[in-house]
């Protein structure tokens, strides 16, 4: 058995990547902070337990950026070129290929916005997808959305008419499951730095104030890129 980790991530491009933190930091500096967010979310899927069986992607845009990625994954990572332009489009097609032709038992889809993302969600993420019964296994974000999704079976379903980057995400998700009569697996809250505000709450996290939403036990991860990058820019 062999579990797809595939991060959802763009190439770093200044202007094109983390938007809403460039208005604060600057485009250059928004990029390099994407790059190192993607680089400690990978990291976290490499610390994974090898006993579990799992396997690294990076499910990018845009085409010709394969190489510039491969800077920032590790190694062991394999590529997968998003495909269509519409959010759901790319996350169903995947999940789809990721379980078809790849021939992964359970996929877990993952934002690369979540620099200290915990190991622990990723590894129960696998453990729950492999109980017997058919599920989706969703890690709730603090603004709406999710931080993680994970499947065993192809499900569109699920990624069909939600408006993304909304507050909505993760409600309309739990009503598109509970309309085809799918298990939902809930795993605890956290957070990915879109904006100002949740980078204060990562700069408060790294300097060792642990998140005011945090469940007992659930630790963040040491993000040490995000880490070094942001100890270079004290004014911020």
């Amino acid at each position: 058995m062999s579990a797809a980790l595939g991060i959802m991530c763009k190439a770093p491009h200044p202007g094109r990547t983390k938007t809403r933190l460039a208005a604060c930091l600057g485009q250059e500096r928004a990029a390099h902070l994407s790059a190192c967010f993607l680089e400690d979310v990978a990291n976290a899927v490499l610390a994974v337990p090898d006993a579990l069986g799992r396997q690294g992607y990076g499910v990018y845009a845009p085409a010709g950026s394969e190489a510039e990625l491969a800077q920032i994954l590790p190694p062991t990572f394999r590529l997968l070129l998003q495909e269509g332009a519409e959010f759901g489009l790319v996350l169903g097609t995947a999940v789809q290929r990721l379980l078809g032709e790849a021939g992964h038992d359970c996929v877990v889809l993952i934002n690369s916005d979540s620099p200290t993302l915990p190991v622990a969600l990723l590894t129960a993420a696998i453990t729950a997808l492999r109980r017997p019964g058919d599920r989706v296994v969703l890690g709730p974000a603090i603004d709406g959305g999710y931080t993680l999704i994970g499947l065993k079976r192809d499900h569109p379903e699920l990624f069909a008419d939600i408006p993304w980057s909304t507050g909505d995400v993760l409600r309309l998700t739990l009503e598109r499951a509970a309309g085809i009569a799918l298990s939902v697996e809930m795993l605890p809250v956290w957070y990915d730095i879109d904006d100002l505000e949740a980078l204060r709450v990562l700069q408060a996290e790294i300097a060792g104030t642990p998140p005011a939403f945090a469940s007992p036990g659930v630790s963040g991860g040491p993000a040490p890129a995000t880490r070094a990058m942001l100890a270079q820019w004290p004014e911020v």
